[in-house]
């Protein structure tokens, strides 16, 4: 009998590069949900004792933050993606109608 265990993002996530490819992907999804456990993953991939530190979060804040029931604000998804090495950019959706005059 082959023994497995279970699959975990976190364990693929070692170099910036590949956190950037892994939340980038997940940006595109446009899903506050998925965004929100991706900043877990990543966080654990990192530690999160690490991440709360250089968040300035505390590791109760963070755990909350990005659990299940969590609802991290724009400021918390920042602090953790600067804790990541990482930063948030937005870029232009193909076909995108003009709002208007810039």
């Amino acid at each position: 009998m082959t023994e497995t265990k279970p699959y975990d993002s976190a364990d693929y996530l070692q170099t910036h590069e590949a956190l950037a490819e892994y939340l980038t992907a997940v940006f595109e999804e446009q899903d506050g949900a998925l965004l929100r456990h991706a900043l877990g993953v990543a966080a654990r991939a990192r530690g999160m004792t690490r991440v709360a530190r250089a968040s300035g979060l505390s590791r109760e804040s963070l755990y909350k933050a990005l659990s299940e029931e969590g609802n991290p604000s724009l400021d918390t998804t920042v602090r953790v993606l600067r804790a990541l090495g990482l930063r948030l950019t937005a870029t232009v959706v193909p076909g995108a109608a003009e709002a208007g005059p810039p």
